[in-house]
């Protein structure tokens, strides 16, 4: 019989085959497949892990304008990035539907409806179903990121239903923003998927201040990267390795509980597969004194708008 106030959730922090699409979906289902093997009702996957994170615009003078370098390794990454529309996501929604599984996959998308050019960097939920029940494109990328990923809209903001259990998810420092916290707040959610590239210093503190503002599950995701991890045929791959230090991303993958302790210390430089068990009842004990969209808010007061219109220039009639 299933417990559905069990909720039982897997953080792959794993390294992608950095700007190969093909490869590195073949690596995100064989995890996808141990997590469905060990029972998982969920998986999460870092931030623009498929097929990788833009780390060549810090280690390459990535602001030059007109540089033939720039453009021809940004060209590179558009032909990997990922078109939902060219079903590019079809083996892994038919993975999670074999396997039961729900999946959140970090992801560069080339947005058909944006022309098929310009890139997002795209949060995917697939239920277990098989069926993508939402793409949130970062609203605002941050620093040098800007350099090669566009700004998204309010679409993505939504939040899921798993079991007893109500997920939402960010981008990275999209994290940081409390706008966009509290608008999944206000719908409910009560795990909240924060995924990252990887770094410790970014997951340590905020992981357990979401989790103690929200009195939810926090789970961050993160991703790896090492030098090694760059494929010999990268365009100008003696290039960006001339400046990139042994790590890139360290990983930090862990979760909160609702009382902003830890469920699962983060964890760095080691690849796999971690495994943990959430019970909705310790959401329901925390929100007793303290719950941030329901009786501990003052809409009277204070209220927030989204506009959840997915934006493109085009508009059909």
């Amino acid at each position: 019989m299933q417990n559905n106030h069990l909720l039982k959730v897997a953080l792959a922090q794993i390294a992608p085959v950095w700007l190969n699409k093909l490869k590195t979906i073949e690596k995100i289902k064989n995890y996808i497949s141990e997590a469905g093997d060990k029972d998982c009702d969920l998986v999460v996957f870092g931030e623009a892990l498929l097929p990788g994170y833009p780390y060549w615009v810090a280690l390459t003078d990535g602001a030059v304008f007109e540089s033939k370098i720039q453009k021809e390794i940004h060209a590179h990454y558009i032909r990997n990035a990922i078109q939902l529309e060219a079903g590019d996501l079809d083996s892994i929604c038919a993975l999670a539907k074999e396997h039961k599984i729900a999946v959140y996959l970090g992801t560069i998308e080339r947005a058909t409806n944006r022309g098929g050019h310009s890139l997002y960097c795209s949060l995917v939920y697939i239920n277990k179903d098989g069926e993508i029940k939402s793409v949130h494109r970062k609203l605002q990328p941050t620093y040098e990121e800007r350099l090669t990923w566009s700004p998204g809209d309010g679409n993505g903001l939504q939040v899921h239903p798993l079991k007893d259990f109500t997920l939402g998810g960010l981008n990275c420092w999209e994290n940081w923003m409390p706008l966009s916290r509290t608008a999944l707040y206000a719908m409910g959610e009560n795990v909240h998927i924060a995924v990252w590239p990887g770094a410790i210093r970014n997951t340590i503190d905020i992981t357990r201040f979401i989790a103690k503002e929200s009195r939810s599950f926090v789970l961050s995701v993160s991703g790896l990267m090492r030098k090694e991890d760059f494929p010999k045929d990268t365009p100008h791959v003696d290039l960006i390795l001339e400046k990139a230090p042994a790590i890139l991303s360290d990983g930090g993958s862990c979760i909160a509980k609702p009382t902003g302790e830890w469920l699962i210390e983060p964890i760095v430089n080691q690849e796999g597969l971690f495994i943990e068990t959430l019970d909705i009842n310790n959401v329901y004990e925390e929100r007793q004194n303290f719950d941030v969209a329901g009786h501990y808010s003052r809409p009277d007061v204070t209220q927030l708008t989204i506009n959840r219109d997915r934006q493109s220039i085009l508009k059909m009639k």
